[in-house]
This record gives C-alpha cells, structure tokens and sequence, in this order.
C-alpha cells in the first residue's frame, strides 16, 4: 500500500529533531491531560509515538486516496448553483476520509476536541497532503483558521465553533476585495452594529476566497464609518448556517483546480465580532496570514517532492540512444539540483515551524500563568526568528516549487506538456505558491529588514558555531566563505544609507542570506543523517555559485544605475 509518510525517511528525521523535546514539553504543560483524556500522551516517547502513528495515517490517505483523486478532481472541479458551491466527487470522498480519521483540528487543546499537536507534525501533514494533491490542502490546511479563532476569540465562541471544525466543519478566511488584494487596508466591506438586533451585519463583496462556500468565515470588514485606513477594520465570524452570503461565482483558475476560489457577495449577513474593534488587520490578520504563509509553505515542499518523484522515474524508465536519461550529464544534474532544493526546503520549512511551535506554546502559557525572566526570554528569541524566517522560507520555497515544477516537465520533454503526466498538474499547481497570502516580492518586503538589522547573519553564526564531522569540513568552509560575502554584501548595500538603493537590491540580499541558511540547515542534516549528504554537497555548490553572482551584479552595479529601471 502507497503511504506518502513511511517512505520519505526526510520526514521522520525532522520530526525527531532534539528541539522536539522542548516543544512537547511547553505543549503538554506536564503532560497534565493524561488525567482527563485517554488519548492524551503521558510523556515525552509517548507524545511522539502519538505523532508518528497519526502521520502513518495520513501518509496513507494520502497515498490510498487523495494521489489517486488528485486528476479526476482537476478534471472535474468543483461547480456553483443557486449561490452554493458543490466539490468535485474525489475532493468529497476526499474530506470523508479525513473527517472520518479525525484529521480535523488536530492542532487545537484537547478541550475543544482537538489532539493537541505541536505546529511541526501538523504542518507535516500539509506537507504530505500537498504532495498528494496541493489543490485538497486548501482545503484541509484552512483549518489552521482555528487557530485565531483560539488565539483571539471569546471562550464562548471558541467552545461554539472550535468543536465544530475538529469535527471536520470546514473554514475559510475572506480577506480580499476586488480592489484590495496585497493592500488589505484598502478593505471596504462594511459591517453595521445594529443597536437593536444587539449584533453585527455585513455589506460588501469580498473575491478571490479560498474554499469560499465554507461552514464558518473569518471576514475581515469596516466597522469604523468614515476609515479608510487599517485602523478601520475589525475581524468576525460568519457562520453559513445564518445565511445572508452567497457564491457569485469560481473563478476558472490555472490550477489548484480543486479547491473552489469564490467571489462571494454579502447581503446583511449576520456576523459577531472576534476580538476587539480596530485591530482586524493590525494585530490578528497579520497573525493568521503568518500562520497561512507556513502552511504555504509546505505545500510548496510538498509539491517540490511530488514534482522530484515524477522527475527521476521518469528519467529512470524513459530510454534514449539506448540508456536511460538519468544517465545523461545534463539530466543527471537536473535531477540532483531537484532533489536538493525539496530537501533544502523541507528543512528550512520545519526550523520554521519549530520556532513558530515554541513561541507560540509560550504565549499561550502567559495567558494561564506568569512567564519566568527565562521563558520571557526563550519568546523573545523565537517569536523574531520566526517573524525573520517566515518570509524568507515561503519566498524561497515556493520559487523552488515552480523551479521543481518546470524541470520535472523538462524532464519529461514533449510528454510533459500532455495531460497524460502528473508533471502538467504539478506544474499549474505550484505557480499560485508565490503569488498568494503575499507574493514573493512582498516577502522580500517583510525579510529585508531581518538582512539589514542582522538577525539572519547572527543566526547563520549560531549555525557555524555547531561542530561538524571532519568528512563535511570541506563543505562547511565553502559555507564558511559564502557567509563572509553574503557578510560583505549587506555592508556594502547598506552603508550608503540609501533606501532605495537597499530595496533595489533587496531581494538579492535575502536570497544570498537564504542560500547560506538552507546550505548550513543541510549540512546540519547530512551531520546526522548520511543520506542528507549528496543533497547537502549540491545545494552548497548551487548556492555558492549564485551567491558569486550576486555578487558580481553589485559590485558591477553603481546607484546612477538605478535610473535605468525607473518607470519614465
């Protein structure tokens, strides 16, 4: 039987990383629920054990049956009537499967009859559900919604609307307006308290929804009469069952073709209000697109494996001149640079999340109980890390799924542009991952001041100051030498103190740090696991030759340069 978890080992080795125990620890808070739940760990062994089993499951829904749902669903699509949305028949066998598995909130406490995971195995199923079809986590990856309705939510709505998704209610964020996409400020639909229903209604068209028929909304709406500015904006909850939204349309979209994206028009929807007035898009808009750019990115990774997989059996079985293709040079290298960036990715993807895992559960635990000096501390450290890493990961990773998906079609010639190859969906799939929850320009955006204030370059030290096996030696003095570059670069873009001359050369700055950080978080890999280290051989040997031409670029390039690239 396919399970797309037992046989990628990669994925064991990151849930077993040593910080795992730290994170399970503030998760668990002593392990204390094993008092209350019979499914609740009773230690640190048993905690995992927990999460390995769960990912087996998974790993074989998705093999068994979302893999093979994945072309009848692109085929098929879903389809709208009478202002409701119907999925296509495989995403529905699909969802049953997962509901039926419990895989629903799996991230949220116990109480709201969730399983109470840490982010990483909860990201790792994203990762395995993108790779078996990236249009289904769409909609299985916007339960994370939840995870604001825990954040910011009353307890009363999150005892009404929490239960509801763990037991596979679906969830959808409705953010985006015809005329505000990136500049979400720009948001004008409009919420009305009524002083007499004691309750809030929404006015408006919102578009570009993901799952936008879904069982509950987060809608981000005016509730400020004379705004025009962020400040306005207010988050709530709309639940399908008052009525008062309806489906316009799906937009006819180049992939991800299973996941409906919908423009959806609100008439006097009822709605009540999550968290304070004001602070929609300020405060909990920014946290839930930071939790949906991670899970962007692992459905980035998950596609970048999926397109690798496709790649190299192709190149194994097709013959040429009487070989296979694989062991043509040009083909050889095409696939090893593949495998490499899915791998590079995956590690950059779960040093990720577990940043995100510790300041998170140390957040949560300051709502129950004072933080000591230290925990204040440990927050400090990973809440930055997180917000550093973040937009460089789901910059990174989602162009090295479009890159991924390019080659796999390569690799295939002239039957990768045919319908009859997964590569042709993959391909379509993966050009969304850097366009959405912010482009990759906006992420250079959010990244560039992580370059500039340093956070990057002192984490890259910490990642030098770890001792290696003598065999990889080479290997960390060509990190080494890219790292005091990557150094010497920031200096020189910097020091003129010019900010468009840094946001001219921005995105060439994070992607030479981002070269660095996946070639070290390689290495740390191949340092404990020795088939992590041809992919770590190749990634340092690409990175260091794109950080060269980084380099040759600004040291060829002068600020009265930049007039040429004016708009005249």
């Amino acid at each position: 039987m396919a399970n797309f978890y037992t046989d990628n080992p990669s994925l064991r080795h990151h849930l077993h990383h040593p910080l795992m125990k730290r994170i399970v620890e503030l998760k668990e808070r002593g392990f204390a629920d094993k008092n209350s739940y019979d499914y609740a760990p009773i230690d640190f062994e048993d905690a995992m054990d927990s999460y390995e089993k769960v990912l087996e499951i998974v790993g074989e829904i998705c093999g068994e049956i979302i893999a093979p749902n994945a072309e009848g669903v692109d085929h098929e699509g879903p389809s709208v009537a009478n202002g409701r949305v119907t999925y296509a028949s495989g995403t529905q066998r699909n969802l049953e499967a997962v509901r039926q598995a419990g895989l629903m909130g799996i991230a949220m406490p116990r109480r709201y009859n969730g399983l109470n995971f840490p982010i990483v195995p909860y990201i790792m199923a994203a990762d395995l559900v993108s790779r078996a079809d990236a249009g289904f986590e769409n909609l299985w990856g916007l339960q994370d919604c939840a995870e604001t309705l825990y954040e910011f939510g009353s307890e009363d709505q999150r005892q009404r609307y929490i239960p509801r998704v763990c037991a596979g209610e679906t969830m959808s964020m409705d953010l985006t307006e015809p005329d505000a996409g990136s500049d979400l400020q720009s948001v004008m639909l409009k919420a009305n308290y009524s002083e007499t229903d004691g309750c809030w209604y929404l006015n408006g068209v919102k578009r570009f929804i993901t799952n936008g028929d879904a069982d509950i909304h987060l809608v981000l709406a005016r509730s400020e009469e004379g705004t025009k500015d962020g400040r306005g904006l207010s988050m709530f909850i709309y639940d399908k069952r008052n009525g008062g939204v309806n489906v316009r349309r799906i937009e006819n979209k180049m992939g991800i073709k299973g996941s409906p994206t919908c423009e959806l028009v609100f008439k006097n929807a009822k709605a009540e209000l999550c968290g304070d007035r004001k602070l929609g898009l300020i405060k909990y808009v920014m946290a839930l697109m930071n939790g949906a750019r991670l899970g962007i990115m692992a459905q980035a990774v998950g596609l970048s494996e999926a397109a690798y997989r496709e790649a190299y059996a192709y190149a194994l079985d097709r013959k040429q001149f009487g070989k296979a293709i694989i062991e043509f040079p040009a083909i050889a290298e095409i696939i090893a640079l593949m495998r490499a960036k899915a791998d590079a990715s995956r590690s950059m993807l779960y040093e990720t999340a577990r940043f995100v895992d510790v300041y998170k559960a140390l957040e949560d635990i300051s709502k129950e109980r004072k933080l000591t000096p230290e925990e204040r501390q440990e927050l400090k450290k990973y809440s930055k890390l997180a917000d550093a890493f973040t937009p460089m990961g789901k910059g990174m990773t989602t162009e090295f799924a479009n890159q991924n998906a390019y080659d796999a079609i390569q690799v295939h010639g002239g039957s990768g542009f045919m319908k009859d190859y997964a590569c042709e969906r993959i391909y379509r799939d993966a050009r969304i991952t850097n366009i959405y929850e912010g482009t990759t320009q906006l992420q250079v955006v959010a990244a560039i001041r992580h370059v500039t204030t340093g956070t990057y370059l002192n984490r890259i030290r910490e990642y030098q100051e770890i001792e290696y096996k003598p065999e990889l030696e080479p290997l960390k003095q060509k990190l080494d030498a890219m790292t005091e570059k990557y150094s010497q670069l920031v200096a020189k873009v910097t020091e003129a103190k010019d900010p468009e001359y840094i946001d001219f050369h921005a995105r060439r700055l994070v992607e030479a740090g981002a070269h660095c950080v996946f070639g070290y978080l390689l290495l740390q890999d191949a340092n404990t696991d020795e088939s992590f280290r041809r992919s770590a051989e190749v990634y340092i040997h690409y990175g260091q030759a794109e950080v060269d031409k980084i380099e040759s670029f600004i040291d060829h390039f002068d600020r009265e340069d930049l007039a040429y690239y004016r708009q005249k």
